[in-house]
């Protein structure tokens, strides 16, 4: 029997959560609803402009993959994570938020010096999140911070598509999949971002390599990656790199196939504020489910239901004690 139910690998970054307008946007040079990769210079310059508005959601670790996790964990599943952060303020903070929601990591023992990553989180009006990130040292992360035996001991591997971006990240997930391949794990990996799947195609497919089992991605990530323009097209051709795969399509609810049977999953009806972490909380409930032997149906139910409960509220997790909450409405 495995250590864990799932293993992740991705970035560790603090997050910093703020409302904007439209213009705000335009007036700062930033594109609308993707991830940009920024310098500290930047950042601070980015932050030095919004100095009047107020930050809407406490600082929290983040990162798409961390999120992910932490809800997998909240929903049951014994999970580790690995990253990379500095020993510094914030990388103490990370490492304590990943202890409390339950997630063994390599963080908090002998992190090296130097500055951990952060997000600038921009939320507009139409609950779009806009993300400045600066890596720092996250950017490092390695094969050298991955513990193969801890992964090799988990049901699944769960690798960020942002690692795309980092010559030494991309290696990391490369050997993640290896070794979970070598143990007979299965290995799950999200696009995370339409502007990884337009800029790192060629670095996504080093990664998915001969194929994976699991491949969660939105609707955009899914259209570009395939070059299809319908759905049912995108889903077709997704089956060449992943035995299954999840589709989400914002209030239209998500898509999936479990490598036989196609299914249509219904979006909670809510009213979104802030769709930051969505996909995240999405993928982490989802993925938890099914590693516990629940049906789709219900993972695509409970991942719904939790993916609505973010949207509705600011900042990308949930409060610990609603996850249970959510499980105890779920069929």
């Amino acid at each position: 029997m495995n250590n864990y139910q799932i293993f992740g690998l991705g970035a560790a970054l603090v997050d910093t959560e703020i409302e904007v307008n439209d213009q705000d946007l335009v007036d700062m040079n930033i594109d609308k609803g993707i991830m940009s990769l920024v310098d500290d210079a930047r950042l601070h310059e980015a932050l030095d402009q919004l100095n009047d508005r107020g930050t809407v959601a406490s600082r929290a670790s983040g990162g798409s993959g961390c999120n992910s996790i932490i809800a997998a964990s909240y929903f049951g599943a014994k999970s580790y994570y690995c990253c990379q952060v500095a020993d510094d303020e914030n990388g103490a903070f990370f490492a304590a938020d990943l202890r409390a929601a339950g997630v063994d990591s390599n963080t908090g023992i002998n992190d090296p010096a130097g500055t951990t990553g952060r997000c600038l989180v921009l939320i507009t009006p139409d609950a779009e999140r806009t993300m400045n990130t600066c890596l720092a040292i996250s950017e490092t992360l390695s094969v050298a911070e991955l513990d193969e035996s801890a992964a090799a001991s988990a049901d699944w591997a769960y690798i960020e598509g942002y690692q795309v971006t980092s010559a030494t990240g991309r290696k990391a997930a490369i050997r993640l999949r290896e070794v979970a391949r070598a143990a007979g794990n299965k290995v799950a990996l999200s696009l995370s971002d339409p502007a990884m799947v337009q800029f790192f195609r060629e670095g996504m497919l080093q990664i998915i390599g001969d194929g994976v089992d699991l491949l969660f991605c939105n609707e955009q990530e899914a259209l570009q990656f395939t070059n299809t323009d319908n759905i049912d097209a995108a889903g077709k051709a997704l089956r060449e790199f992943s035995t299954a795969y999840v589709i989400t399509r914002g209030a239209n609810g998500a898509v999936s196939f479990d490598g036989k049977v196609e299914r249509s999953h219904a979006a909670s009806k809510v009213k979104a504020i802030d769709t930051n972490g969505a996909g995240d909380m999405f993928a982490g409930a989802f993925l938890a489910a099914i590693c516990q032997g629940k049906s789709w149906e219900y993972a695509g139910e409970l991942a719904s239901t939790a993916s609505g409960a973010v949207v509705s509220q600011f900042g990308p997790r949930l409060k610990p004690e609603q996850h249970a909450a959510i499980t105890a409405t779920i069929s």
